[in-house]
């Protein structure tokens, strides 16, 4: 089954996506809290893109198509800002975090702990997240 959803580049938009997700994953056989994980990780790559890679202009926006099969799931995440390979991201040191009492830079290490895989390519401007999460029965 295919869902798709398309939200401006606007952090007020992370509240429609939030909604989105919400009532796609109810319609699937899974726990409350993979729910929630899976919600978190989808809206931290969004919430990244629109800030880091669209500086929230609102007149940009960014396409989810969720497609699910008894296997997995696929949160397929496609927009033309200014790429940013989650794969190339390097984890922060985490006691440096925690001594200057820094806010952020921590939700990528969240989406590589709840994703099964993480895709990346980028392709004549378009660049394509890809969020795999794997059911385990």
């Amino acid at each position: 089954m295919k869902h798709q959803l398309q939200i401006y580049c606007k952090t007020t938009a992370l509240a429609d996506l939030r909604s989105f997700l919400q009532q796609r994953l109810q319609e699937l056989k899974m726990s409350d809290k993979d729910q929630h994980q899976l919600t978190l990780a989808v809206e931290e790559v969004c919430a990244n893109l629109i800030i880091h890679s669209h500086n929230c202009n609102g007149s940009d926006i960014i396409r989810l198509e969720i497609k699910d099969s008894p296997e997995k799931i696929i949160f397929e995440i496609t927009d033309n800002g200014k790429a940013f390979n989650l794969l190339d991201y390097e984890v922060p040191d985490l006691k440096k975090v925690v001594s200057q009492k820094r806010k952020g830079g921590l939700g990528i290490i969240l989406v590589k702990t709840i994703m099964d895989e993480i895709e990346f390519e980028s392709n004549k401007g378009t660049n394509t997240c890809r969020l795999i999460k794997w059911f385990r029965s």
